[in-house]
């Protein structure tokens, strides 16, 4: 979960998730639609679908016990893989996460752009060379705490570092310069319309297909390009941002709550929504027409 997300934003999905699913057994268990439903608003789904997949993997053939085991599982990349091996496992794998690339870059005064695979793959070399094989777990888990709360982007705490002695980067008055990166990319603005259609206490939603690259399965509102004619009333506006993606979304509303013509879909009242895994614009739309 906090792959791309702050702890602040997913401690409270990580306990509802972990009421619902306390066991990997529970986990691998479970339908992919009850797992997208208790990850929905957190955003990045592939995640979940991995995460449900390693899931029925453990299930299947037990727990991994070394570093390549880890890595095979479904989502699992290097750092998460060296993450778990040394913290569950006890075994010798440097975990780099940004975190550790900014720390090795200013203690090597490193000024490669750091998400150069080249550069990576350096970064990760000298945290192995740095790593005490006999704790690897408070290693890793030291140097992901010095980045994150000492060796920050933006005015590194140089004077309470207690690594300051070694840091080729602050000898150098570099410290704020590094790690290099590539200027960031530009927020694209992105149009959409959604129609709230409510009837007896039900909202009628569309389902996106499965081969979808973005959100699929997921239960959205109708786009308005999908009712033609159906006499529609802007309701209200917001914004919501999707990595680059910068969406204004309009929500449109009929008087009637009807329309002549409905996309495939289906009417779903609060009890069924409450299982069903709903994208974080149509979320944020429901609690605006709840207000």
């Amino acid at each position: 979960m906090l792959q791309q997300t702050r702890v602040e934003a997913a401690t409270g999905y990580y306990l509802r998730f972990l009421e619902r699913f306390p066991t990997l057994t529970d986990l691998a268990a479970a339908a992919e639609s009850e797992v997208l439903t208790a990850w929905s608003g957190l955003g990045y789904y592939s995640r979940a679908r991995n995460l449900h997949h390693a899931a029925k993997q453990v299930a299947a053939s037990g727990l991994p016990q070394s570093y390549n085991a880890v890595l095979a599982l479904r989502g699992v990349g290097p750092y998460t893989a060296a993450a778990i091996a040394s913290i569950a496992l006890g075994l010798p794998h440097a975990a780099v996460d940004g975190n550790v690339v900014r720390v090795v870059s200013r203690l090597t005064n490193d000024s490669a752009e750091s998400s150069s695979p080249v550069a990576r793959r350096r970064f990760g070399e000298v945290a192995q060379r740095l790593l005490d094989p006999r704790r690897p777990a408070d290693f890793n888990q030291g140097m992901m705490e010095l980045g994150a709360t000492v060796c920050v982007p933006r005015n590194p705490r140089c004077g309470t570092c207690p690594v300051v002695k070694f840091c080729a980067g602050h000898a150098a008055g570099r410290q704020n310069e590094l790690p290099v990166k590539l200027p960031k990319v530009a927020v694209r603005e992105v149009l959409l319309d959604v129609v709230l259609l409510k009837q007896a206490g039900s909202i009628y939603l569309m389902q996106r297909a499965a081969t979808e690259r973005r959100l699929a399965e997921f239960w959205e509102l109708p786009e308005k390009q999908l009712l033609p004619g159906a006499g529609l009333e802007q309701f209200c506006e917001f914004r919501h941002r999707i990595v680059n993606d910068q969406f204004r979304v309009t929500v449109w509303q009929s008087p009637t709550g009807k329309a002549a013509r409905l996309p495939e879909g289906g009417w779903f009242d609060a009890t069924a929504r409450a299982g069903m895994p709903l994208s974080t614009i149509t979320k944020k739309a429901l609690k605006a027409a709840a207000n």
